[in-house]
């Protein structure tokens, strides 16, 4: 079921956008529910982190329109689109926190250049965001000093300091050990529903994605595959929707690039 745009804070209409020839997503249309937590997957390079890049406006829709709260993402003056970033939050694949900085200045960095908050009472918020997240007492590492669950955490604390409307994960769990990669899921959860914001969450990660979200969105061949509850979602029967969820290497989705034949590469010796 397609969310209505009222209950939908991101709204994608039929979407269309690719990279020179390459077309990777062709007439999407698809909601992201107020309030609740959405899961946008698939089989690598089928246009999921591109979701998130038109979502914020690093790229532009070649056809359709993307809607953030109602508004035309692609229609935004430099104005209107750095007013709409400061309502989002993004929490990228590996954290990219600056390795230049503290914990602390990392996550005050966005507070110092979208606010003029004064020092203390950025201080306050700096560390009400790192208890959040469980790391009011690392303010004074470097991240070359803390783990790589505990680097994720404070990128997640950075992504939140401005209190957005959306949060935007990119692979929050790829690389993490167990424990540090349910504690990642808690906290999107947790965060999502305390602070009563909508989250979009990019992820490989089936059972613990499944577990969290209220929404998911699967993506593939250029369009949408399925959508719905995560338990709808699981029993679909699409063959690549069917595929992707039982990690099944035969399907819909092939192992090998489209190409020419391996007689064309390799003379008549051998056989295709």
């Amino acid at each position: 079921m397609i969310e209505s745009p009222a209950s939908s804070l991101v709204q994608f209409e039929h979407v269309s956008f690719g990279y020179g020839e390459r077309r990777i997503l062709a007439d999407v249309s698809f909601g992201v529910p107020r309030g609740k937590v959405t899961a946008l997957m698939g089989a690598s390079g089928g246009g999921k982190t591109t979701v998130l890049r038109l979502i914020g406006g690093q790229a532009r829709a070649q056809q359709g329109r993307v809607l953030f709260d109602g508004h035309d993402v692609g229609q935004f003056d430099a104005t209107g689109l750095y007013a709409a970033r400061r309502r989002m939050g993004m929490l990228f694949q590996f954290g990219a926190l600056f390795t230049d900085l503290s914990v602390f200045d990392n996550v005050a960095f966005p507070l110092r250049e979208h606010t003029g908050l004064p020092e203390r009472l950025i201080r306050d918020i700096v560390l009400m965001k790192l208890d959040a997240v469980g790391l009011r007492g690392a303010r004074d590492l470097m991240p070359s000093e803390v783990s790589g669950g505990m680097a994720r955490r404070v990128a997640l604390a950075r992504a939140m300091a401005l209190d957005p409307d959306l949060m935007m994960y990119d692979e929050p769990f790829a690389g993490l050990d167990p424990i540090s990669l349910g504690t990642a899921a808690r906290l999107i959860r947790q965060l999502n529903d305390t602070l009563g914001i909508t989250s979009i969450v990019v992820s490989h990660d089936l059972e613990e994605t499944f577990r969290i979200a209220d929404h998911v969105v699967i993506l593939g061949n250029g369009g949408v595959a399925a959508q719905g509850k995560p338990d709808e979602v699981r029993h679909s029967l699409d063959p690549l929707v069917h595929q992707f969820v039982n990690a099944e290497p035969e399907g819909p989705v092939h192992f090998h690039y489209p190409g020419p034949s391996v007689k064309q590469d390799f003379g008549g010796g051998f056989e295709a």
